[in-house]
């Protein structure tokens, strides 16, 4: 299925920071993904990463971005 204007792999995307009362989220700009809830302690500190993929199943697109 076709994407117009959606992330690819390979892409490069920058993400911003959220913060909840016990964990941040994360947001692929320009608001293509969101992270579920991720701990204090495992906190990313890289702003910018590389889509690895990006897989369809019955609840949606996964994208998986790596950072340094």
């Amino acid at each position: 299925m076709e994407r117009p204007g959606q992330v690819a792999e390979g892409d490069i995307v920058t993400i911003t920071e959220s913060l909840l009362p016990s964990n941040y989220y994360y947001t692929i700009n320009p608001a293509v993904a969101m992270s579920g809830n991720v701990p204090f302690r495992e906190r990313l500190l890289a702003r910018e990463g590389r889509v690895a993929s990006v897989v369809e199943n019955t609840r949606g697109y996964y994208v998986t971005v790596e950072f340094e």
